[in-house]
């Protein structure tokens, strides 16, 4: 006879398994994702681009969870999470496989096709494993799991950025140098060098991703839907639409102008100390800074959620520290200032973790549509950052008609524009203090 207490375990054995697999794909989720930030100065060099040109390659990225979140959806409903899940793989493993005409082209929209390639790969993905991993357990200790989430995607960020920094951008100071003086002809040469750079890094991204992809079919997942009951509260009617959840549409908000504000930190920190004046063998290394502070506040988070810390608190203080850390960025200047714009790590780690389950909590039937309008929210990493790359150039043409040198502009104007992040964590703390409980009190 089997009890009550050996299904306990079972199930609490099966679940730490699944777990492990979806933080393996959440390591996959970063390692993609954060070559953005040596991507964007590798690109604006090679493909002699503007600023808000070169964050293209973050917009190309997230415009793809806009896009394809709702029929990734679609296809989860009818294929499931686990097959769902081998389809985004190896979309990625294409996406990956499109940078060898890239580079043989050295031509940017076809490098920004594969991107976007990969980051329709990642929206199936995502769109299957943040809902599930929310409601694996627990809805109150949702925030916990994705916090083990956060620590796999970022220490994979970290590794990224280090193996990419070093392949990508080593040497690329001499080359900026040699730019500036040799010939048409040695120019293109120099150029198609760089291209070729990047054809075996994603050759080997490409077959890594490929055999995941395969093996993740067999790999045992077990089954979990949200419990038609959670859309009923104490005393709430059952909902009959998406559109009667106010706190819903205003966690979506929430997350679109996070990601915005994460993907700035993340990905504009190597070309922000470059801007300042730093070499690129030391710049290389800031985006590790931004995603080792996540790190530690994701473990933070989970040893203190819930048991210390409610989510909606941790929310609280995540928004805070990113005003306070913004408003220092522009306060200061050289490496203390760099110092900041990594700090907001800190503030952001743990906004994704509690936003999820506070936006999910009581939808019920209908957490798989919402959870695809939350992947549409990513799309603020495709707007937002290109806004603060054309607040860029434009303060650093302002600056340059005032006299001001090109060097010396360009380092001022990419200061002056953190100042885009500051109504980002305002809509951040409106959420955690209010939006959230929006239409979750008894009727």
């Amino acid at each position: 006879m089997t009890t009550s207490t050996d299904h306990s375990s079972s199930n609490k054995s099966s679940n730490t398994v699944a777990i492990a697999i979806i933080a393996g794909l959440f390591a996959i989720f970063g390692f993609v994702t954060w070559i953005n930030g040596t991507l964007i100065p590798f690109m604006k060099t090679m493909n002699e681009l503007t600023e808000a040109q070169s964050y293209l390659v973050a917009s190309a990225s997230y415009i793809s969870f806009v896009v394809m979140a709702l029929p990734a959806s679609y296809l989860l409903n009818k294929i499931g999470y686990r097959k769902g899940m081998s389809v985004g793989l190896i979309i990625m493993a294409i996406g990956a496989l499109v940078f060898i005409p890239a580079a043989e082209a050295r031509t940017y929209w076809i490098f920004l096709t594969g991107i976007f390639i990969q980051g329709t790969g990642m929206t199936i993905l995502q769109t299957a494993a943040n809902p599930y991993i929310t409601i694996l357990g627990p809805i109150e200790s949702g925030a916990k799991r994705i916090a083990i989430m956060g620590i796999s995607n970022k220490g994979a960020g970290i590794i990224a950025n280090i193996i990419f920094g070093s392949l990508l951008l080593s040497g690329i100071d001499d080359v900026k140098d040699k730019l500036a003086v040799v010939s048409g002809e040695e120019k293109e040469s120099l150029l198609n060098s760089m291209a070729d750079s990047v054809v075996m890094p994603y050759v080997v991204m490409a077959i890594v991703l490929l055999i995941f992809g395969i093996l993740i079919r067999k790999a045992p997942l077990p089954h979990v839907e949200a419990s038609e009951e959670e859309t009923q509260e104490a005393g709430q009617t059952t909902k009959t639409s998406i559109f009667q959840f106010p706190h819903l549409w205003l966690g979506v908000l929430t997350l679109f102008v996070y990601v915005g504000a994460e993907v700035i930190a993340g990905d504009s920190i190597i070309a922000y100390g470059l801007s300042l004046g730093f070499p690129a063998e030391e710049a290389k290394f800031f985006t590790p800074f931004t995603l080792g502070a996540m790190i530690t506040m994701y473990a933070l988070g989970v040893f203190l959620i819930p048991k210390y810390l409610k989510q909606d608190t941790a929310l609280k203080l995540s928004a805070a520290l990113g005003i306070v850390f913004s408003i220092c960025i522009l306060l200061t200047t050289g490496f203390t200032s760099v110092l900041f714009v990594a700090a907001l790590g800190i503030a952001n780690a743990l906004v994704w973790p509690a936003v999820w389950p506070l936006t999910l909590r009581g939808l019920g039937k209908f957490t798989k549509t919402a959870s695809a309008l939350l992947i549409m929210a990513i799309a603020g990493g495709a707007i937002i950052p290109p806004l603060y790359g054309r607040l860029v150039d434009a303060g650093k043409h302002e600056l340059i008609a005032k006299g001001v040198t090109e060097a010396e502009a360009l380092g001022l104007a990419s200061t002056s524009s953190y100042w885009i992040l500051i109504p980002c964590y305002v809509i951040i703390l409106y959420f955690a203090l209010h939006g959230h409980k929006l239409g979750m009190k008894k009727n």
